[in-house]
């Protein structure tokens, strides 16, 4: 079997279980899996639903000394991690390997923002829940478990869609002066000005 040398899955209105499930069957075949804008995956069910499940779940502690565990994480990537390594031998040295093969990530930081991601079809939202059926955005359902950097990812989630806009267009132009130029429809000149424009982008 071939695998590719990194998957990066942007995890956007992706059913949670479903992807943690995915993701960790292709970390113990040796797939290198990296998962982007965790916050914005999707549980089944309604946010007052989900949060009482939080509340029972924060309510498992270490009776002698609740330091050791169960660990309640608040980060959406973290859960994500969570989740995943609950489906994998973490303790075997197999699942260890593993996990050191998965990252996970809210929003989308560089160098991921200039790779091309993947989608799961397998794990989509609209693909594996009803339609009318309610479900719950994980980073809401965080910031309501004490997540305090859902305003901060968002911030910075706008700043990269508008330099992605930016940096679209610019291919986009170039693969149209490209078609001209090869066929002689346009000098060098504007040719050079649509490959100074995409060296901006740090391309």
């Amino acid at each position: 079997m071939t695998f590719k040398k990194v998957v990066v899955v942007d995890a956007r209105d992706h059913m949670f279980g479903r992807l943690a499930g995915l993701v960790a069957k292709e970390l113990l075949l040796g797939q290198q899996v990296v998962v982007t804008r965790c916050e914005q995956m999707c549980i089944s069910g309604s946010l007052m639903r989900n949060k009482m499940k939080w509340a029972r779940f924060r309510n498992k502690r270490t009776a002698t000394n609740p330091k050791k565990g169960p660990l309640h994480f608040r980060a959406p990537c973290k859960m994500l991690w969570r989740a995943v390594r609950g489906m994998v031998p973490h303790k075997t040295k197999r699942g260890e390997l593993a996990m050191q093969r998965l990252k996970v990530y809210d929003g989308c930081p560089p160098p991921y923002d200039r790779v091309k991601r993947m989608v799961i079809p397998d794990a989509l939202r609209v693909v594996r829940l009803r339609p009318g059926r309610k479900y719950t955005i994980l980073g809401r359902l965080a910031t309501e478990a004490g997540w305090q950097h859902q305003a901060l990812v968002a911030r910075l989630e706008e700043s990269r869609k508008v330099k992605s806009a930016a940096f679209y267009q610019a291919k986009k132009a170039k693969a149209t002066i490209t078609g001209k130029a090869k066929r002689g429809l346009v000098g060098n000149a504007e040719f050079d000005a649509i490959q100074t424009q995409l060296a901006t982008f740090g391309q």
